[in-house]
């Protein structure tokens, strides 16, 4: 799989741009704040229906524009496919694959995989709890659209148990009617607890043997999955804390609380590692994505890396360039580092200034 063509039009800073990608490795340099990052963006919007930056989608579109336009051609083993959206100020926000509307943006995953690699995932290790269930929610819902469905439906079926809770404080009668969300509560819970844990086991076995080959073998990783209750057990902690929930006006347990840790040689990383061993631990989680990818649908995701290198150490910047060199790759940087200046002669090489994308 690979993107052949990216269109934009009114996207960010980006008025026009229709460029040409190699399947191969991509790179884009330029100044910061000349629209590098909102290149890749637009692709990642694509892949996912949404923004990795923003929840608000107005952002989206051009200064004093009203509306905002991306398409992108996607060449597979035996297929091509087209896809478009539109961000509008004043409308739902339109997404199209090879010119038929989607009702849902779970219809969306699937055409387009990408794995998206900041310097904002390098704090993965040291963030909060919600930055790794997003982690694990985005790749999890781009292999499997039930997953996004269970997911969207917990959410939903959460927010109409805690308004219930909030409105028993009021009305101590209205408790009878809880079993009616905390069924169906149980059931999208325990299908997203167990998900996560099959995945929090591949990203463990792969990430481990990634973290040993770039630390020559001196450190052992592992990623614990670590779930706020168990499947088995999700009803029963919710019965035990009603009273609690009750006081609180909000659900105190389920996989909303849900947390992964990662382990160098059994101490906690976010606690007890280095700025250097963090950073390693969230490269190798990454590149763990992206064999995941590939082993549950036989296809290779598009790779976006957006000004990671400058972060990266030598050693740990020239592992991760041998690690891609298969994959389509996008690469922003302010200049052309030189770890990848070997791989440049092989490369599609773009300036951007001010929003204007031109090959080099």
């Amino acid at each position: 799989m690979y993107v052949s063509t990216l269109q934009i039009a009114d996207f960010r800073n980006i008025k026009e741009a229709d460029v040409r990608l190699k399947n191969g490795i991509n790179i884009l340099y330029g100044q910061n704040a000349q629209g590098k990052t909102n290149f890749l963006e637009s692709v990642y919007l694509c892949a996912t229906g949404r923004s990795h930056r923003t929840k608000f989608e107005k952002e989206l579109i051009g200064f004093e524009k009203k509306e905002a336009h991306v398409r992108v051609y996607v060449n597979k083993k035996n297929t091509a496919e087209k896809i478009d959206v539109h961000i509008k100020k004043d409308e739902k926000k339109g997404i199209a694959v090879n010119g038929v509307p989607l009702k849902k943006i779970g219809d969306l995953f699937g055409v387009l995989y990408a794995v998206i690699f900041s310097p904002e995932d390098l704090q993965l290790i040291k963030s909060s709890p919600g930055e790794r269930r997003k982690f694990m929610d985005m790749e999890l819902c781009q292999l499997s659209r039930v997953y996004y469905h269970n997911l969207q439906q917990y959410y939903k079926i959460l927010k109409q148990r805690n308004n219930l809770l909030k409105e028993i404080s009021k009305n101590p009668s209205l408790e009878d009617t809880l079993f009616v969300w905390d069924s169906q509560l149980i059931s999208f819970g325990t299908k997203i607890i167990s998900a996560r844990e099959n995945f929090v086991k591949l990203i463990n076995d792969i990430a481990s043997r990634r973290h040993n080959e770039i630390t020559d073998g001196k450190e052992c990783l592992s990623v614990v999955y670590k779930p706020n209750c168990m499947t088995e057990n999700f009803e029963k902690k919710l019965a035990e804390n009603i009273k609690r929930d009750i006081f609180l006006g909000s659900t105190s347990c389920g996989p909303h609380k849900d947390d992964m840790s990662f382990l160098i040689n059994g101490s906690e990383v976010k606690t007890y590692g280095s700025q250097g061993q963090q950073r390693t631990a969230a490269l190798s989680a990454k590149l763990a994505e992206i064999e995941i990818v590939k082993m549950e649908t036989g296809e290779t995701p598009l790779l976006l890396l957006d000004d990671v290198l400058s972060e990266l150490d030598g050693s740990r910047q020239l592992y991760l360039m041998e690690s891609i060199k298969d994959i389509q790759t996008i690469i922003t940087c302010t200049g052309i580092e030189d770890s990848i200046k070997k791989y440049a002669d092989n490369a599609a090489i773009f300036n951007v200034e001010n929003g204007v994308i031109k090959e080099i």
